[in-house]
């Protein structure tokens, strides 16, 4: 496979997968990550070049339900968040997500998280209907949802391109970001810059 420090074509079998990215997350959210509007120029590039090939667009969301048992008043570890149906859990304006994105909702129910897109979700039935075999990956947080995302994905057999200027941190501990990443290479992830994905 062509490494990052060239361009890098689309070909059939690949998607973009873009994590997360929704009102909560970014600044003013309730769980604001320092930094995430910044993810969505890169990504809106990418999702026009996927577009213009006809090749698929996929969206991970949280989708909890108000008593999510991630959420601080029910024991877990964040303020509640992107709870279905309310402002905070839709995508930004910004995004400039197609008719044709599909959307895959996850956590949707009280008493189970998930951080993968592929965790109780159809995301790896989908993509194999769609004949995907690798994976442009970007969006929110590096340290949880694209981690487990990525790992996941790498464990089911797609390639991985890691979309190293469209991921933010957490870092609820300082560096976690970097050491997400660096498991992800680890793992096989291969990190490219959105500006390297030939448009």
């Amino acid at each position: 496979m062509q490494g990052s420090d060239g361009p890098i074509g689309l070909t059939a079998g690949d998607a973009l997968v873009v994590v997360d990215v929704q009102q909560d997350f970014l600044p003013g959210g309730s769980l604001a990550v320092s930094g995430a509007d910044q993810v969505v120029p890169p990504l809106n590039r990418l999702i026009v070049a996927f577009t213009d090939r006809g090749l698929p667009v996929f969206a991970t969301r949280d989708w909890h339900p108000p008593d999510h048992c991630s959420f601080r008043d029910r024991g877990g570890p964040w303020p509640s968040h992107c709870v279905a149906g309310t402002p905070g859990a839709t995508f930004p304006p910004g995004l400039a997500l197609p008719a044709s994105a599909v959307i895959v909702s996850k956590a949707t129910t009280a008493d189970a998280d998930a951080y993968s897109g592929f965790d109780r979700t159809d995301l790896d039935e989908r993509l194999r209907a769609a004949g995907v075999q690798r994976l442009f990956v970007g969006g929110l947080a590096t340290d949880y949802c694209v981690l487990n995302t990525v790992r996941d994905g790498l464990a089911k057999g797609y390639a991985v391109m890691l979309l190293t200027d469209a991921i933010r941190a957490v870092d609820a501990a300082p560096g976690d970001g970097a050491k997400a990443v660096a498991q992800m290479l680890r793992l096989g992830a291969l990190p490219v810059a959105s500006g390297a994905v030939a448009v």
